[in-house]
């Protein structure tokens, strides 16, 4: 019923079509037409056969029996994906992701997942062409530079798009997807009751679904269940105090950089033995921060010791892929499996380039200050030697 619903919109919108047209043509209401393509009924079966001649299709692809349509349509959303991965932190080809999503939606015209990925594209193409920026508040906290932001006609785009995409997502990881992207482009550009209203429709976390998921499972899996919520929780929660160290720019830099260890500790206390697995590059960015704040409090050497960590974190999520690692083998992670890492991509050659990746307000004295010492030099050779 739903893939039908989903192949007569398609179809339409294909063909330039309202649903008021099809209608007349059928001999139903434009409320009836409606209610297909949500999936909410199907069509009485007399009609199936006047639909497929509407659209010139056979009644198989009407039914989605054809299936190289959708094989493609998931193939070209893969590619998109995994483009957009590429470029997460520097612009390797967003203008070829932007492109390849442009044309699958002049072939398939009005698909919601291709839609997204156009969306998603767009989103990532904001950040790597021109930035995230923040201001300092009146009450001596960061607020974002909405004013800016504004500005981008990437970010300008997307919002639109997941607009208009988020009634035809009901459920599961594409909506998912959506909210979250929208959200974060909601606070970019000050739209903050936009962002809380879409908030108040989100489960609360125990409805989650790393949370859910427990409870489909017992024994063994349900421990490995346990763990993987357990992962997203603490990396959420280390993300939370990077966040509220950077929003107070009022902190102390020895003060921040004590804030930014714990977020450190906070992985630690889970990844006993130093294996973080696929939070590695997450890890190597929080020492980058890191040195940052200890830098501006004076510790120099301690400085670059945060950066060599970074380095050691970056090289451990380069190598993930080759590990030959299935599990975690901290103790509260051992039945947990390793998410696979895609080759061809390190992150470590990088570090020198997006350090400290995240927008700090002191950023081109400090990064001249640390260029100019000796050891960063040094440090950055090392970033490139497998």
């Amino acid at each position: 019923m739903i893939v039908l619903g989903e192949t007569i919109k398609e179809l339409r919108r294909r063909d330039g079509r309202t649903q008021e047209a099809l209608a007349v043509e059928l001999g139903v209401t434009a409320q009836a037409v409606s209610r297909w393509e949500k999936g909410i009924c199907c069509p009485d079966i007399e009609l199936i056969p006047s639909i497929a001649n509407y659209f010139g299709v056979s009644i198989d692809e009407l039914f989605g029996y054809d299936n190289e349509r959708s094989k493609k349509i998931d193939a070209v959303f893969g590619r998109i994906c995994a483009m957009i991965r590429e470029n997460n932190g520097r612009d390797v080809s967003m203008d070829e992701c932007i492109a390849l999503a442009r044309e699958a939606l002049i072939e398939f015209p009005g698909n919601a997942k291709l839609s997204l990925a156009l969306a998603s594209a767009l989103y990532n193409a904001g950040y790597v062409r021109r930035g995230e920026f923040h201001i300092d508040g009146p009450d001596g906290y960061a607020v974002y530079d909405v004013e800016r932001h504004r500005t981008y006609p990437e970010w300008q785009e997307a919002i639109k798009l997941y607009e208009k995409l988020l009634p035809e997502l009901q459920s599961g990881e594409l909506r998912q997807k959506a909210v979250t992207e929208l959200s974060q482009l909601y606070k970019n550009t000050g739209k903050s009751e936009k962002a809380l209203q879409l908030a108040q429709t989100a489960p609360d976390i125990e409805a989650s679904k790393p949370f859910l998921r427990i409870n489909a499972f017992d024994g063994r899996d349900a421990s490995a269940a346990c763990g993987e919520a357990l992962i997203e929780t603490v990396r959420l929660s280390a993300e939370l105090i990077e966040r509220i160290t950077l929003s107070d720019t009022g902190t102390p830099p020895r003060i921040a950089a004590e804030m930014v260890s714990g977020a450190v500790g906070m992985l630690d206390l889970l990844f006993t033995d130093g294996f973080y697995g696929r939070l590695s590059g997450f890890a190597a960015c929080l020492h980058m921060l890191r040195s940052y704040y200890l830098w501006l409090a004076g510790e120099r050497s301690a400085a670059f010791e945060a950066l060599d960590l970074a380095l050691v974190c970056a090289k451990a999520a380069d190598g993930l892929h080759e590990s030959g690692k299935e599990y975690y083998t901290s103790p509260l992670l051992r039945n947990v499996k390793l998410h696979a890492v895609p080759a061809g991509f390190d992150i470590a050659p990088e570090l020198p380039e997006v350090w400290p990746w995240w927008d700090v307000p002191e950023y081109e004295r400090v990064k001249a200050e640390m260029t100019a010492d000796p050891r960063w030099e040094e440090w950055a050779g090392r970033t490139a030697n497998k």
